[in-house]
This record gives C-alpha cells, structure tokens and sequence, in this order.
C-alpha cells in the first residue's frame, strides 16, 4: 500500500518512488493519475484500475499474480489507499490469501487539515465523505457524527466535494451555527486555500467551489443531558445520604447522560454546598 501526494508531487517519499518502480504492477484508483506519476520518478511499471466500479471483477486476478509470487503496489489518486479511498477489500483479500501486505505511508489530507486549523484537542473524529444520496441518509449520516463528535469533545473532520459543500455549510448552519469550520481546498496544489468562520461566514466567502474540500468541525456545543438540574441534586443528595463516595458520585451522574467533566464539577460543587 503505497501513499502518493494529494497534491505536490515533490511530496513522494523516496520509499515510495523505489516501490513505484520495482514492483510487478501497479494497482491504481485511475491509470491516468498513475501515469503521470510514475512519469514523474521515471519507471514504466504496467498498470491496472481497482476501483468501486470493477473491483470485484479484478479481485481474482490479482490474487492469482500475488499466488504467483508477483509484488503489486496499490495506490489511490491521491493519498492513503483505504482511507475514504479504494483498497481495504484488496488489502484484507490478499491478507486472508496467505499474502504479506506492508504499507508505505504518504500524506493523508485529514492529517494536513487537521494541522493548519490549529485545533488543540487530544484527537479527532473522522467521518470521511458523507452519503452523496439519499437526502436522508445523508442528513442522518451527518446528524450522527456531529452527536459523537460533540459527546466526545473532540473536532469532526469530513471530506466534501465541491458541488457539495455550500449545502454541507447549510446542514451546519442549521445545526450547530456557532461551530468553528475550517474548511481547506486543493491543500499543496498551486490554488490551496484555507477559509475559517462560522459556517455561514465560509460560506459567504466561497465562490464557486473547486476542488475537493477537507472540513474541520470545531466548537461543537455539548449535548444535551437527559435529566434536569433538580433530578441531578437529588440524585446526589439520595447518593450522599446511602454514603456513596465522589467516584462513585461521578459513575452514577455520566449514567444520566453527563460528561465526565460536568459530572466531577456538579460532585464537587455538591460537596461544596
């Protein structure tokens, strides 16, 4: 599994360029893309799509050249392969075949985005792309991965295509309005741009969307607990009165739907009163 640039190809590793020209084949989202960069480091190694369209198709073949003891390179158009890309089917196929699978690791744009946002958080959730159609299960998708994003306090990281992402910004405008969007395009191709705003303010700033979009979600609001404040105090006034420690405190009020940062703050401010 090798890792090729999104964007600048000067971002090849070495490692890369030396499996993209002593493999047997290269197995490729598109020919095309491949061709281009395997001019770029200089080697004729044949080529063959793998992709959603004829990937069970190709299946077969591929195994019997790996049997054969042939090395194949597999690579997307840009990025990790089986990372929101072509290639996991072929990865667990060849590994449940006896074959040995190693990755050479490239640049992945959820990393890339994820840096220039400039988010402090411990990790990120990482949704990918969304369901292109239907309109509910993409609404659906959606509402899901903001609802862990937010239980989990950490930034939602989406993949968008163009034509998509001024109805993504209107999902999230309607959603969670206050929220901080980074939203970077084309990152290390000459037109790479970084908008950052609200949802409605990116959007009041695009201008025909090229180019396929990375989204970082930030600032999510928590969400809602499942009881009122009167049922947590006396909840932890009944809890106080069978001699039931803070830890234990805490345990009982995160089964009620609080985080575990609001439910040691309402323990010790309990304790305090």
């Amino acid at each position: 599994m090798v890792g090729t640039p999104i964007g600048n190809l000067g971002d090849l590793t070495p490692r890369a360029a030396e499996a993209l020209r002593t493999v047997d084949l290269v197995v490729a989202e598109d020919t095309r893309l491949a061709a281009r960069l395997l001019a770029h480091v200089g080697a004729r190694t044949p080529t063959q799509s793998f992709n959603a369209h004829n990937g069970a198709s190709r299946l077969p073949g591929l195994l019997a050249r790996l049997a054969g003891g042939e090395t194949l390179a597999l690579t997307t158009d840009a990025g990790m392969p089986g990372v929101s890309d072509p290639g996991a089917t072929l990865v667990a196929a060849a590994r449940a075949a006896g074959a040995s699978v190693e990755v050479v690791p490239g640049p992945a744009a959820v990393t890339a985005a994820v840096a220039l946002s400039g988010v402090e958080a411990p990790g990120f959730v990482f949704g990918g792309f969304l369901p292109s159609r239907p309109a509910s299960a993409r609404a659906r998708g959606l509402d899901r991965l903001l609802a862990a994003a937010a239980s989990a306090e950490l930034p939602l990281v989406l993949y968008e295509a163009p034509h998509r992402m001024t109805a993504l910004l209107t999902a999230l405008g309607d959603r969670v309005p206050a929220s901080t969007v980074v939203a970077a395009r084309e990152l290390t191709k000459r037109h790479e741009e970084v908008l950052v705003g609200t949802p409605a303010e990116v959007a009041s700033h695009l201008d025909r969307p090229r180019g396929e979009f990375t989204v970082v979600i930030s600032d999510l609001p928590r969400p809602q607990t499942s009881g009122t404040d009167l049922d947590v105090e006396a909840l932890l006034a009944a809890g106080r009165g069978e001699g039931l420690s803070d830890r234990s405190l805490v345990a009982l009020l995160r089964a009620t739907g609080l985080n575990r940062r609001d439910a040691y703050r309402r323990v010790e401010a309990h304790r305090s009163e």
